[in-house]
């Protein structure tokens, strides 16, 4: 920890904007508590990460940079991990990484759209570079060897087949030669969202047909064998899908029973239930069943168990007003031990138009059943309000899917009643909606400088139980890593652990995969493909309790370094505490280190102002100041405080003590309070010099005359008077080439030289610099010789009491 002091020369103060101006380089630009604060509606007070690295960071430690293709939005990313290789979607060309590192060679494949569609794109009046080309937007692995992908292909989409694998010629990377349509599984614009999911030979997707991209649906089409069948939902029906944008999709078992499986899509949609002027947005949750091979008289190639539910993400306020988070931005599906009941995290904005703020919510399997096994939503004419549906409901209830196990009425959606057919036409959204679990997010960003666009997921097994890191993607180009804490009252606290700016500029993050295997995260973005390490354990601290404060379950103290936890480790000299973060439970502290650490000596110049710089460890700690001063009968300690007036500014980077007084003499000291451990950081001896000490001719006034050479102030007496000494005989000696070292010390303002407050008769700031550093070199010199006396005086008398020999 360094110091800085406020310097003056003479016996005028200078104004505090000279001083500011001078302290600037040294402070943040505005005092602690300063953020932005949280918007009203947010629920707890925001807390920033505990690790921040900027892109030039990332590069020089671990993170490993991909930037080799063609430049052009990287939205598509497949992990392999057995096979070992992570294919990138890009602008007219798919490439094959190396997951183990991404600096190595790349190889690629081009694809290009065909030149009648490029040329048709551009006549429509699309742009060359940023429309008529083929983006790849879809990877979906086929089978051991082979990769389906779709591409834009100028907003022509088209679909093929990607061979990976090995001939006796060596290995395979190549593209099938016929291509087959992508309506139905593909955009046609490469900045439309969409979802796509290939399960059992069927591409189950959510995405427009046309050009203009107004018919949105949810298809399944065979892509195994000569004949593509496919299901679509309603075309320009807003009770089946209102403007809808989708986000994911995947494949969830209800039953043991393979009948019952089920594709669950998620997306959002203007709310037709909001009201026919209310534009609004929700989050839906939506399904279908595998087998739903559409009606026989009505609903013919479309889908007879789409149904729909609202996904709720929102924060309780007082008066049952509750802030919404609306817009679903992402999706994932974290699988657990039971195929069946995975969990749901969801990434959601705002459209207020008050605040911005993101936040993230989870759901499980058993609360999304429940609203589809629930009431259903009702609207008898265009004028009527959408209420419960009370009336008789079919048999068998619409959206089960067919079973010849339980109905051997019913084996095929061909055989259902023209009843259900003709309800499933007019019903598919649900009354109840799907809260989240806990009843709000577990985790809520609210007028941060950024939005969270994308999530995945890590369960890691802590010390004290599992944990789910989330690994959240912004729009700026940054990851930041959380964990969510059940405390023992039920109510959870959102940690935020790291802050990484991925890419050099602000860029929307678009795709990200979680290698479990190999312990790293793999970002996309229009710039490139970066491969994190998902734990930087090393960089939270040098002792057991900073590495246990940061309380991330990958990491735990090991007796020497704060480094990767391992469940199956041996090793009893772990220690990690994600639930508490309590050092004095985990590590052998018995004192707040205070004696260790060491007191600076500070001068300040009376009527002017001092810094004392103090930087907490994390951004979580909170600094708080105390000053222990000495009056005539006694020491007396008090607290800083910001309500102090405006004498003392807690800023960032220490405390700004402004216009000094000769009371404001004592010993400060810097502690930082994280959770119930506190630890002293900095301890400053404060000095201050009488403003009248720096007036040598109005001393020697007020004194007599003194005889002698000119003093470095250049008036006609000698240093008399200067700090209260006596009169030197003589001007102090030219300073060694070293003096600045010392004079860092005590004066570290980045420019003290440049403080040239300097008038008539009175002191510069060099000379009073001088002045000062001679005076301390006498003091350090007297010390030498001191010690010098003592340690002759010791080794004398070993010298004349020899120890005793045994007998």
């Amino acid at each position: 920890m360094a110091a800085a002091s406020g310097v003056a020369a003479g016996g005028a103060a200078p104004s505090p904007q000279v001083l500011m101006m001078c302290l600037l380089p040294l402070l943040w630009p505005q005092p602690v508590g300063a953020d932005a604060a949280p918007d009203a509606t947010s629920p707890r007070s925001q807390t920033g990460p505990r690790l921040q690295l900027s892109h030039s960071d990332l590069r020089n430690r671990s993170a490993v940079f991909w930037t080799g293709g063609v430049s052009g939005g990287y939205q598509a990313l497949l992990l392999d991990e057995d096979q070992g290789w992570l294919l990138v979607g890009g602008k007219d060309h798919i490439y094959l990484l190396r997951p183990d590192s991404l600096d190595r060679p790349s190889r690629a494949v081009y694809w290009p759209a065909a030149r009648e569609h490029v040329e048709h794109c551009r006549l429509a009046g699309k742009s060359l570079e940023t429309d008529c080309a083929n983006f790849v937007r879809l990877l979906q692995p086929f089978n051991k060897t082979h990769v389906y992908a779709c591409g834009t292909g100028a907003f022509h989409p088209q679909c093929t087949y990607l061979h990976l694998g090995h001939n006796a010629e060596g290995p395979l990377f190549m593209l099938s030669h016929a291509t087959e349509s992508g309506q139905g599984k593909c955009p046609f614009s490469p900045r439309e969202t969409f979802t796509a999911r290939l399960t059992d030979g069927e591409l189950y997707a959510g995405t427009s047909v046309d050009f203009m991209g107004a018919n949105a649906a949810i298809f399944r089409t065979t892509i195994q064998g000569s004949s593509q069948h496919y299901i679509r939902t309603e075309a320009y029906d807003q009770n089946w899908l209102n403007e809808p944008e989708f986000v994911g999709s995947f494949s969830i078992p209800d039953t043991h029973s393979p009948d019952d499986d089920k594709v669950y899509f998620f997306f959002k949609e203007k709310a037709v239930e909001a009201g026919q002027w209310d534009k609004r947005v929700y989050s839906r949750v939506a399904r279908v069943c595998k087998n739903d091979v559409g009606g026989k008289r009505s609903l013919i190639n479309r889908w007879t168990t789409f149904l729909k539910a609202r996904l709720v993400c929102s924060v309780p306020g007082p008066s049952g007003v509750n802030t919404q988070f609306d817009e679903l931005e992402d999706i994932f599906v974290l699988e657990t031990k039971d195929p069946q009941n995975p969990t749901i995290y969801g990434v959601f904005s705002t459209s207020s138009s008050i605040f911005r703020g993101s936040a993230v919510c989870v759901y499980s399997m058993a609360s999304i059943r429940a609203a589809f096994n629930g009431p259903f939503a009702h609207k008898e004419g265009p004028d009527y309000r959408w209420v419960e549906y009370k009336g008789r409901i079919p048999y068998p209830r619409p959206g089960t899917c067919p079973s010849e196990t339980y109905d051997a009425l019913h084996k095929s959606t061909k055989d259902f009643p023209d009843e259900v057919v003709s309800f499933m036409r007019q019903h598919q959204l649900m009354w109840e909606p799907v809260p989240p679990l806990g009843g709000r997010p577990i985790l809520t960003r609210v007028n941060a400088p950024y939005m969270l666009k994308r999530v995945v997921v890590d369960r890691v097994d802590a010390e004290d139980g599992p944990y789910d890191v989330l690994h959240l993607g912004t729009d700026d180009g940054k990851v930041v890593k959380a964990v969510s804490v059940v405390k023992d009252n039920w109510a959870t606290e959102e940690i935020l652990l790291e802050e990484l700016t991925v890419f050099q500029s602000p860029t929307p993050i678009m795709s990200m995969e979680l290698s479990t295997k190999r312990q790293q995260l793999y970002v996309s973005s229009e710039l490139g493909v970066a491969q994190l390490g998902l734990q930087r354990c090393e960089l939270y601290g040098s002792d057991c309790a900073e590495c246990c404060l940061a309380r991330d379950p990958y990491c735990s103290w090991d007796g020497q370094t704060c480094s990767r936890f391992f469940p199956t480790s041996k090793r009893r000299a772990r220690r990690q505490d994600v639930k508490h973060g309590d050092p004095w439970s985990q590590c052998p502290v018995t004192e707040d280190g205070s004696d260790s650490v060491e007191v600076r000596s500070v001068y300040g110049v009376e009527g002017n102002s001092s810094f004392l710089e103090c930087v907490a460890r994390s951004p979580q700690a909170e600094l708080r100041w105390t000053v222990q001063q000495q009056t005539l009968s006694q020491t007396h300690e008090s607290k800083l405080s910001q309500s102090d007036g405006d004498r003392s500014l807690h800023m960032r980077r220490g405390l700004l003590v402004q216009r000094l007084e000769l009371a404001d003499a004592g010993l400060y000291t810097c502690t930082s309070l994280e959770h119930s451990y506190s630890q002293v950081l900095a301890r400053y001896r404060v000095h201050i010099i009488p403003n009248h000490s720096l007036h040598p001719d109005r001393h020697q006034q007020n004194h007599g005359p003194s005889h002698g050479k000119a003093g470095p102030a250049g008036g006609g007496g000698g240093g008399a008077g200067f700090l209260g000494q006596s009169g030197a005989p003589h001007p102090p000696p030219p300073l060694p080439a070293h003096r600045n070292s010392w004079l860092h010390q005590q004066l570290p303002v980045r420019s003290y030289k440049d403080l040239h407050m300097v008038g008539t008769n009175r002191l510069s700031v060099d000379e009073y610099c001088e002045q000062l550093w001679y005076r301390e070199k006498r003091r350090q010199q007297k010390l030498r010789t001191l010690k010098l006396k003592q340690e002759s005086r010791k080794a004398r008398v070993r010298r004349n009491n020899p120890p005793e020999m045994p007998l």
